[in-house]
């Protein structure tokens, strides 16, 4: 299997601004192009997403478009998925580039380690030249923000067997194995798949040279609601009886609950009003020195106001969406 049939999906929807970049890149691959189908899956784009993908089309026959009309992520991967004929499976967002060997390195490393899953690491990028989307992809990067997430830390030290990764090239095989991803997760169903799989005996392998270029939000207010969404469907699963999280991704949830429990009993007791501002002060201090770090190294002090402000969308914001998820499970069981 030297090159073998690589299929490509890409869910999108509304990705007027992207899209074309994701293709372009994904077109400019160093792989074979007749070994290559990408297979768009549409979730009824009402920008000209479409439009655009009916361009490339026009003058690339290894494009295809397909609907989706759940609208949710997971269903685009699965319309995907039953309508590729690659014997390799690569889940790529639209709101990405990718480096030229990104498919080639995919193939590589699967036929190498004979690795269920293959993914490489994140560079996130600034999708405008602001410093406030500068300071998010910050956020989004340091260890402060990412925990111990390899792929997202820029994890450089050689092959590594994960988790979970971001996207993924998948063997086919492993969907007739275990089956397609949760439908009832808008997110988080790549870890949940992942996390199904690894119980399932197979392997999922970080390699950190394969590496995509990816644009997150460019604004706080976006960037706290993309957060409040990730947090919150990590609990919201439990209500399908679906476990897609593990500790890390807690974290923020042990954070928030225990400033509002200490918080709310603060008002009766002071031991935990001093508990709160323990839990508070230490929070501040990390969140300080990690600004400092980002400081010094990009020499500039705006920074220091702007990271305390992206760095609390990434964690309280999670955290509060992973309380809703809660509440919601337990209030609608």
């Amino acid at each position: 299997m030297n090159n073998p049939l690589v299929s490509i999906i890409i869910p999108c929807r509304n990705e007027e601004k992207f899209i074309a970049r994701c293709l372009n890149s994904v077109l400019g691959q160093d792989y074979p192009k007749d070994k290559i189908e990408i297979l768009t899956v549409d979730g009824r784009s009402d920008d000209g997403t479409k439009q655009m993908i009916k361009k490339y089309i026009q003058q690339y026959p290894s494009i295809k478009l397909l609907d989706n009309p759940k609208r949710v992520t997971p269903a685009a991967f699965n319309i995907g998925i039953k309508n590729s004929y690659g014997e390799l499976i690569i889940i790529m967002g639209a709101h990405s580039i990718y480096e030229k060997n990104y498919i080639s390195k995919c193939v590589k490393y699967s036929n190498e380690y004979g690795a269920d899953n293959v993914g490489g690491v994140w560079k996130i990028m600034p999708a405008k030249n602001t410093l406030i989307n500068k300071a998010i992809v910050f956020a989004s990067g340091s260890a402060f923000g990412a925990g111990n997430a390899y792929y997202r830390k820029g994890y450089s030290k050689g092959v590594k067997w994960v988790d979970t990764v971001f996207g993924g090239c998948y063997k086919k095989e492993v969907f007739e194995k275990i089956g397609l991803f949760n439908e009832n997760l808008k997110r988080n169903q790549d870890l949940e798949f992942n996390l199904r799989l690894r119980k399932a005996g197979g392997k999922i392998l970080l390699c950190p040279d394969i590496i995509t270029y990816y644009y997150p939000k460019s604004t706080f207010i976006e960037f706290w609601n993309h957060n409040f969404e990730d947090g919150f469907w990590v609990t919201y699963p439990l209500k399908f009886g679906v476990k897609a999280f593990s500790l890390r991704h807690l974290m923020p949830l042990i954070f928030v609950s225990s400033l509002i429990g200490t918080g709310i009993l603060g008002i009766f007791f002071l031991p935990s009003f001093w508990l709160f501002l323990g839990i508070f002060g230490l929070y501040i201090v990390l969140s300080f020195y990690f600004c400092s770090k980002i400081v010094i190294k990009e020499k500039n002090w705006r920074y220091f106001f702007l990271m305390p402000i992206a760095f609390s969308c990434r964690h309280i914001a999670y955290g509060l969406g992973s309380v809703k998820g809660i509440l919601d499970f337990i209030i609608k069981f």
